[in-house]
């Protein structure tokens, strides 16, 4: 099949070549020179521009850091919306379904199909094919390219409502930005009284506590204070915000939300959107004066 796509970051990059070694024919774009060398050294054509891509391909996919970005690449002058030979659009980013139903309505009068189609997994699951891929459109153009998305990781239909995809993304990423930060408070706590935080979360994931931070995060990333999980605080925050500006949008109260994103804003605040998500633990140690993790195992902060 032939496929453009645009963006070629850390999960980009990954689901990209994973269509290339699966002997799809892709047309690639992204501003950054290097990466698309990266994909042409693997066997894809380079393109110039989103609407290049668009002019060459039918299908064009897009994995996309920011709201803006999916909406220039989409929507914006020399985007997708101009290409002469696209006729769907597959939005692989988290957006929110506010603006994938702008896009969708823009890319509409251009009679080019938008489906929704977030991911979750991490790169982890990006560069072994096993993410999730939620998505929401048309049945018959999900139809059309569901073969190539399988590539990618493990289908989910939504719907074909505008936006759904985008909404069972927002509450899945609610839930692993919660477990994140629940996680580290109740090692946090544990340390602070004096508990192995090793011990814990092995009795943690032998127990009703388990989760995706406790089984994955903790001890890959916080324990041994590597904090290379490989996915932004800034990404973890934007789809916490998304999440509850969905919820209000829909008159829910959500009293665990909002919690849960104040706790966030800290940690973008303390620790920079650059930092990976699993630095949220560093804002609760230095609160509680402990270190969890490390040589140490667990201690107090010097």
């Amino acid at each position: 099949m032939d496929i453009g796509f645009i963006g070629l970051g850390r999960m980009g990059f990954h689901m990209a070549r994973r269509l290339i070694e699966a002997q799809h024919r892709l047309v690639v774009f992204d501003t950054s020179k290097a990466a698309v060398e990266r994909l042409v050294a693997l066997g894809a054509t380079p393109a110039s521009s989103p609407k290049d891509t668009a002019d060459r391909v039918e299908t064009v996919m897009a994995s996309l850091p920011s709201l803006q970005a999916s909406l220039d690449v989409a929507t914006g002058a020399g985007g997708v919306i101009e290409g002469s030979t696209v006729r769907r659009f597959v939005d692989l980013s988290t957006v929110g379904s506010q603006m994938a139903v702008r896009i969708h309505d823009a890319l509409a009068k251009r009679n080019i199909v938008q489906l929704d189609s977030p991911v979750s997994g991490g790169v982890a699951g990006a560069e072994k094919g096993t993410l999730a891929v939620m998505v929401s459109g048309p049945r018959a153009d999900y139809e059309a390219v569901e073969s190539a998305l399988a590539v990618i990781g493990k289908l989910f239909f939504i719907g074909e409502k505008p936006g759904s995809a985008q909404t069972m993304k927002l509450a899945n990423n609610f839930l692993s930005a919660t477990a994140m930060v629940a996680t580290s408070e109740a090692v946090v706590m544990g340390v602070k009284s004096g508990l192995d935080p090793s011990v814990m979360i092995d009795v943690i994931n032998a127990g009703s506590g388990m989760n995706t931070a406790s089984r994955d995060k903790f001890p890959r990333s916080v324990l041994p204070r590597s904090f290379d999980f490989g996915f932004a605080t800034s990404l973890m925050v934007k789809d916490v915000r998304l999440c509850l500006e969905e919820m209000k949008s829909l008159g829910l109260d959500m009293e665990v939300a909002e919690a849960v994103g104040r706790l966030w804003e800290t940690v973008i605040r303390d620790e920079g959107g650059d930092s990976d998500f699993t630095a949220a633990i560093k804002p609760i140690e230095k609160a509680a004066g402990v270190v969890v993790g490390g040589k140490g195992g667990g201690h107090a902060a010097k």
